[in-house]
């Protein structure tokens, strides 16, 4: 008696039992419940009759158990795993090939004739392939006949979780870490495997498990323990395990006088260090590193480089093969600098310093993950050093986990922006997959939006955030849309007119934040929230952590000059991006106040002032959580009771925030441009000293 297939059976009947009165979010898109049409689920199953399994290696393994744990709940019926096909024709084959024609290691190539052929160069190529197929069930795509071949653009598809060893979660909204570090290593919470579960399913295979404000107790023999137990459950789902280290680790843990990268004693410490961690994590990836950046020490401290102090940890790890990444967000305490140019400033020059087992991860925009950034410069002007892409999932300026905000319009406006560093078409995608410098490591990563939360992401839509990033890392060509179809299909119903009304929520839901947020590239408040509106603060320990710093506000008007009249930051970029930007007068409206210091009085290409515009999209942006709302209404019908609840309750509360966005910034600018709110808005019914104390009150929690 199969007592695994039993049990199988048993589960995947209570999940499809529980699933249309209970669904809390745990399953996230690995929800193979039923299929309903029975007619296309005879079908699917003529053709998934067994899973034939060439080898027994974990990854393997792995694939073929996800594939039967899968086909069981979406067909219905036990499906046999064996280790050979045999003359039996109906079935799924797994296989290697080491003469597939893919384009590296990790593609897949899925045929269909009599049997469907899985195959993979290695296994971790098998274990995308079997989930890619599982995919193409849950959205009710034809399996028969079928011919794909899919290879991964970018070589390591990162999350980077900035977890601590106290169970917080620097700008984490979904509840607690979800490594119980004081049970590690004896106690191996189910939970772990889910998450590795989730994160191959989409093409993920690196994870950095630490925050990149890091403490040195990573590296001790104690925490290493704990971090080989986790590396020893991601292993099997193609996972390697990363750490994010103190760069001054040999004198806080080391005995050492210095932690200076030439130091010979310092270069051996950290040599035998890295001997230490691949004795317990043979696969170990490597480290990722913030340094001289908002009081994290690092090499500058003892007057080196960002190269001097990559290359020394480069150098340590290049025996086992592991790299370095090193984060380019930095930025000084300077008042009259322009925090934009900074990490450009600090970063060119060195292009072609590093190992070659070194790269460069580098934020999305030259700021902090605001709501909408033009894309870094850096990304234009270094040609010889790998450049790694680091993009926000959890959300961080995007209103935490209560307001809806679909982040693949911003990973594809940036990734499909042009540098023109080699001529037309020279697109960010291009630089950080290899393909226009031939770069001989490529990375992109995410801000984990995990937590402790049942559902892990704390509100439910923000789990297409993670699905959409890994998606994108696999295959940056992919469409927003697509992204999102397949994400609703496959996590929260398959009824096409709800689809197509969350897909269409999720499409507009950025531009909608935008709108009452920071319309037309005005730039984020920073406060120590990171979320309450506060665009009047203007006392803090260092000049760019004020709001005013960024907007600028005053008697003439609004924005940040970057021309050169101003701070000039706009010579970073090529000439054909600048003549982009350059000209008020035709720069577009989403930059308008990213680069230009306007007139409260100037008349837009909308055919509005400056002034009028804002107080449009204010209100308008505010209007629209209401439409959000009416939409999400719609489908209650389609959506699992449970779920539907939990975003409706968040979108209310999303509505009362941006109304108070609106309110705070309307009545704050108000005292600069001295203009009438336009018709037909009405004027707060608060007033901007009531809305400052609201603010207070916020800040007290």
């Amino acid at each position: 008696m199969n007592y695994k297939i039993i049990f199988l059976l048993l589960l995947t009947t209570w999940c499809r039992a529980g699933a249309p009165d209970r669904d809390d979010g745990y399953r996230l898109w690995l929800k193979y419940d039923l299929i309903k049409d029975a007619s296309q689920r005879a079908t699917y199953a003529r053709s998934a009759q067994f899973i034939a399994l060439s080898g027994n290696t974990p990854v393997l393994k792995t694939a073929a158990e996800e594939l039967q744990a899968g086909l069981q709940g979406l067909l219905g019926k036990a499906v046999p795993i064996v280790t050979s096909a045999g003359n039996k024709t109906g079935g799924i084959i797994l296989t290697t090939r080491a003469d597939l024609p893919t384009r590296n290691d990790e593609g897949y190539q899925i045929t269909g004739k009599q049997n469907i052929t899985v195959s993979g160069r290695t296994d971790a190529g098998v274990l995308y392939g079997a989930f890619a197929l599982l995919r193409q069930l849950q959205t009710g795509q034809p399996i028969s006949g079928l011919s794909l071949i899919s290879n991964p653009k970018i070589q390591l598809r990162m999350l980077n979780h900035w977890d601590n060893t106290d169970g917080s979660i620097e700008r984490g909204y979904a509840g607690s870490s979800l490594w119980n570090w004081y049970e590690l290593p004896e106690r191996i919470d189910p939970r772990y495997r889910d998450y590795a579960r989730a994160n191959a399913s989409i093409g993920i295979n690196g994870t950095v498990v630490n925050n990149v404000n890091a403490s040195s107790r990573f590296l001790t023999a104690e925490y290493l323990e704990k971090v080989a137990a986790l590396a020893n459950v991601f292993r099997p789902y193609g996972i390697k395990i990363y750490l994010s280290v103190y760069f001054p680790a040999p004198k806080t843990i080391g005995g050492l006088k210095t932690a200076d990268p030439l130091d010979p004693e310092v270069n051996k410490w950290w040599a035998d260090k890295a001997t230490e961690i691949y004795k317990l994590i043979p696969d170990f990836g490597g480290f990722l590193v913030k340094a001289n950046s908002e009081g994290q020490p690092g090499p500058q401290d003892y007057n080196r480089t960002h190269a001097d102090g990559a290359n020394m940890l480069a150098k340590a790890l290049a025996p086992h093969k592991g790299i370095v990444i090193w984060r380019a967000f930095v930025y000084k305490a300077d008042g009259k600098a322009d925090r934009f140019k900074a990490a450009y400033e600090e970063f060119q020059p060195l292009d072609g310093q590093f190992d070659k087992n070194v790269i460069v991860q580098v934020k999305n925009g030259p700021i902090d993950f605001q709501p909408r950034e033009p894309f870094s410069p850096i990304f234009g002007v270094m040609p010889k050093t790998p450049l790694g892409m680091e993009f926000q999932l959890t959300q961080e300026y995007l209103g935490f986990a209560t307001h809806l905000v679909y982040e693949a319009p911003i990973f594809k406006e940036c990734l499909d922006s042009d540098t023109y560093v080699t001529g037309k078409n020279s697109t960010v995608a291009k630089v950080i997959d290899g393909s226009l410098h031939a770069y001989p490591l490529t990375a992109i990563a995410g801000v984990a939006n995990t937590g402790s939360d049942r559902n892990w992401t704390g509100h439910p839509l923000a789990q297409a955030n993670w699905y959409a990033f890994g998606r994108l890392a696999w295959d940056h060509s992919l469409s927003s849309e697509a992204l999102a179809n397949e994400w609703v299909k496959m996590t929260l119903t398959t009824e096409p007119a709800s689809v197509k009304t969350i897909t269409d929520m999720l499409l507009k839901s950025r531009d909608i934040y935008v709108n009452y947020n920071t319309p037309m590239g005005l730039s984020r408040p920073w406060t120590g929230a990171h979320f309450a509106p506060e665009p009047w603060q203007n006392r803090s320990s260092r000049p760019d952590w004020t709001a005013i710093y960024y907007h600028r506000a005053d008697s003439l008007g609004l924005g940040f000059d970057r021309t050169a009249k101003g701070s000039n930051a706009l010579a970073q970029y090529r000439p054909e991006v600048q003549q982009q930007w350059n000209n008020p007068e035709t720069c577009p409206l989403p930059y308008l106040l990213w680069f230009h210091h306007v007139p409260w009085t100037k008349k837009l290409s909308t055919g509005r002032t400056l002034w009028d515009e804002l107080c449009t999209r204010f209100y308008t942006g505010a209007d629209s959580v209401g439409w959000l709302q009416k939409q999400w209404a719609q489908v209650k019908k389609d959506v699992n009771p449970e779920t539907f609840d939990n975003v409706a309750g968040r979108l209310a509360t999303q509505q009362k925030e941006a109304i108070w966005w609106r309110d705070a910034w309307v009545l704050y600018l108000q005292e600069f441009s001295r203009q009438p709110i336009p018709a037909p808005f009405k004027k707060p019914e608060r007033s901007l000293d009531e809305v400052k104390q609201l603010v207070e009150i916020y800040k007290m929690r």
